[in-house]
């Protein structure tokens, strides 16, 4: 099954608030490692930046621009989008059909939001999904730690058969991809 590597919003904006999300660092490692090894299989790595007019994720700002430890390449995609569906409005769909990808590992920011709803359209466009359990993050919410709010949706995505297609987390280390 071909796969393609979503990263989603990991951008300086977003990863140089006070406080970071959680384990940044450790989850940009992560998301550098499952970009290595995509590209070492000739696997599309396809960067999402989210934009917001006005603010400081205005398309061509500083913060809009991906945070400086991803390790991006000259060959990899980029989709900017302006909601949390990374398929809405994008062309995403289309790049995909165009690479023949079946499968999306799929990882970034914000678990709760952007991540969480790509992975639910992603099914919904027929894709299988594997959620990179370890490299996905947000902040902590009032409500819940950002530790708890990861591993609720690592639960819960999986869960979701409605779709058709197979959602899986798995922790960054287990992932293979496959041209």
């Amino acid at each position: 099954m071909k796969n393609a590597l979503l990263i989603i919003d990991v951008q300086q904006g977003l990863f140089d608030e006070t406080p970071a999300p959680a384990e940044a660092g450790a989850v940009i490692e992560r998301i550098n490692a499952l970009a290595a090894s995509a590209r070492a299989s000739d696997v599309p790595v396809i960067l999402i930046q989210h934009e917001v007019p006005g603010t400081q994720l205005q398309q061509g700002t500083p913060g809009w621009q991906l945070d400086s430890r991803l390790q991006a390449q000259p060959g990899d995609h980029r989709i900017r989008k302006t909601t949390p569906d990374s398929f809405l409005r994008t062309g995403l769909d289309e790049v995909l059909a165009f690479s023949g990808v079946e499968q999306l590992v799929i990882c970034g920011y914000a678990t709760e939001f952007c991540v969480d709803t790509t992975t639910r359209s992603a099914a919904a466009h027929g894709y299988a999904v594997i959620l990179a359990a370890d490299a996905h993050t947000t902040q902590d919410k009032p409500h819940a730690t950002a530790a708890q709010i990861r591993t609720h949706h690592n639960a819960t995505l999986p869960e979701i058969s409605s779709f058709g297609p197979v959602i899986e987390a798995l922790p960054s280390e287990q992932i293979r991809f496959s041209s």
